[in-house]
């Protein structure tokens, strides 16, 4: 049902001229206090950036730490972060505006937070903002564990304050418990949410928030804390194919959550504006049909400029892992561009058909990793999800192109996915299910997959 806040799409338009600021960018330094840009290079920098809480100007291309990129793996041991190329890929979105930085302990197992802090210490503390979270999403929810992963986050990022604290992943419901008992539990009854609001007074805390990947009941329930607790910011999951409607469930759509949030003032923080990545590359149909209309742009700045162009927005996380990624993104925001009613109506109809196609809804955050038995989660529906829109799946043998996709799935299965961790090695033990924010059902989703790999396979 219609919501009675809910701006049409002329409204919030018309409202970018008053939420958007388009200004020059804020001069970043080198450790050695040099420009890596030419006079005339640095003259040219036009980030976007949108005022924030307390006197912020956050550039409006937020970066996502949660992929830094890692070096070859020894065998049988983890990989390690690339701290060389994460010192290069910070330098050159300083360089060109870029200066929220979004990390947590749940990233990377820590290192993240590591690696960011390393990065970042080399300029000075007032030239960016760190976002962190607490991530006390697994048991014992003690004030003392909670306050210990809080304390360790500023450890790792060597600074005495975080700008935007977050309250991590608020209310996912796991067995046997509603989100809203969950939320409560996890910072309400032990005390942790007071403590947060005090830091908060101290200054250590400039800026106190939550993510939100919840129901509808619990996101109503803790947004209705507001008056008591002030959130500054919150970070929301949003895209054009979430907007109506969230991958997962009906009554968790970003077009309610953002109306909600926009209604009470609150600064939106943007993530998973591609999806995991399945915007970034549609069916051949929509890609030719976004390609037609900017021949020059990428189809993930669709997406990207779509979120910017929401007034409400105060950044847009990015998960850059390569220069590329960095690079194409910053065109996207540098500065930014907003759609048109038409061009959004189209994202619109181009979302609409998206849904018809068999994806998991998987956004590769990799919190259902480690898998106890190995498998690698992310990747197979990763494969999966290619597969799908690339036109590789197929289940009638009378197609004349069925032999051609059998193969591409199979050949790419196994060069993407070594075969002990494929979804033939699940045993359904809903280890994953707890833990996965999109609620997808990983066994049942596994047991298909398998399925369907085991009958290509059977065929000669």
């Amino acid at each position: 049902m219609k919501q009675e806040n809910t701006i049409n799409r002329r409204e919030f338009l018309q409202r970018l001229s008053v939420g958007a600021a388009t200004v020059a960018a804020a001069s970043a330094f080198t450790p050695a206090g040099k420009s890596l840009l030419s006079p005339e290079e640095a003259a040219k920098n036009e980030m976007t950036y949108r005022d924030g809480p307390r006197g912020d100007r956050v550039s409006l291309l937020g970066y996502g730490c949660m992929r830094w990129p890692t070096l070859p793996a020894k065998e049988g041991e983890a990989p390690e972060l690339d701290q060389e190329t994460i010192n290069r890929l910070v330098d050159y979105a300083l360089e060109h505006g870029v200066n929220y930085f979004d990390t947590a302990p749940a990233y990377q197992k820590g290192r993240s937070e590591t690696a960011t802090g390393i990065a970042l210490k080399r300029y000075p503390r007032e030239s960016y903002y760190i976002a962190t979270k607490l991530s006390n999403s697994r048991p014992p929810f003690t004030k003392a564990a909670a306050l210990e992963m809080y304390q360790a986050s500023r450890r790792r990022l060597q600074t005495d304050y975080i700008d935007y604290y977050l309250l991590h992943n608020i209310g996912v419901p796991r067995s046997g418990e509603t989100g809203i008992e969950r939320f409560n539990t996890r910072f309400i009854k032990n005390g942790v949410l007071d403590y947060l609001l005090k830091e908060r007074e101290a200054g250590r805390i400039r800026n106190l928030g939550y993510s939100v990947h919840c129901d509808r009941e619990t996101f109503d329930y803790v947004l209705s804390l507001h008056e008591k607790y002030h959130w500054d910011f919150v970070q929301i999951q949003m895209n054009y194919a979430d907007w109506k409607q969230a991958s997962r469930r009906d009554d968790n759509e970003a077009e309610y959550m953002y109306n909600e949030l926009t209604k009470r003032n609150i600064p939106i923080v943007i993530m998973e504006p591609l999806l995991g990545g399945r915007l970034a590359s549609l069916n051949d149909h929509a890609n030719a049909r976004l390609q037609a209309r900017e021949p020059e742009k990428s189809i993930a700045s669709w997406a990207f400029r779509y979120c910017g162009t929401f007034p409400q927005i105060l950044t847009v996380l990015s998960g850059m892992t390569y220069m590329e990624h960095l690079q194409d993104n910053l065109s996207s925001f540098c500065p930014l561009k907003p759609l048109t009613e038409e061009e959004i109506a189209m994202l619109y109809e181009i979302a609409e058909e998206y849904k018809k196609f068999p994806l998991v809804p998987c956004t590769a955050c990799q919190y259902c990793m480690p898998c106890p038995y190995g498998l690698d989660i992310p990747g197979i529906f990763a494969h999966y999800n290619k597969c799908v829109n690339e036109g590789n799946i197929s289940d009638d043998a009378t197609d004349p192109d069925y032999r051609r996709a059998r193969r591409a799935f199979l050949v790419g299965y196994d060069r993407s996915v070594p075969r002990l961790r494929q979804a033939e090695q699940c045993i359904g033990c809903g280890h994953c299910v707890d833990a996965c924010p999109q609620r997808i059902n990983i066994p049942q989703q596994m047991r298909r997959i398998d399925r369907y790999a085991e009958k290509l396979r059977s065929e000669k």
